[in-house]
């Protein structure tokens, strides 16, 4: 079995009960803490593919600095977007958990257990 990891914000209650729901079914999780180590482009277009999303699809909009950095702009290509996110990773939805060569976003938490 693969070690399950999560992009994690211990500030964010959802991400704490999905890190919370994850030990509960004992599983090995390598917790990570994007905002203090965010991930590089290549891990955001992994992520990105294994959720089916699109960047702006995993983008927290509500945050001043989508506004700030214009990132509704459609012209943006998708390189630029991931780039973004690796720059300015508070920008990225959260929790985000990969495991058995799959993600999911823990949104609400119990989404998570597809994928273990």
């Amino acid at each position: 079995m693969t070690k399950t990891k999560i992009y994690h914000n211990p500030r964010c209650s959802k991400s704490r009960q999905t890190l919370e729901l994850l030990s509960g079914q004992g599983l090995d999780t390598e917790v990570i803490e994007y905002l203090k180590t965010p991930p590089d482009a290549a891990d955001l277009e992994r992520i990105l593919v294994l959720l089916g999303l699109e960047p702006r699809q995993l983008m927290r909009t509500n945050e001043a600095e989508y506004t700030e950095l214009k990132l509704d702009d459609t012209s943006l290509s998708r390189q630029q977007l991931i780039a973004t996110m690796v720059e300015h990773p508070k920008l990225i939805q959260r929790p985000i958990v990969l495991s058995n060569g799959k993600a999911a976003l823990g949104r609400p938490p119990e989404s998570v257990l597809e994928i273990i």
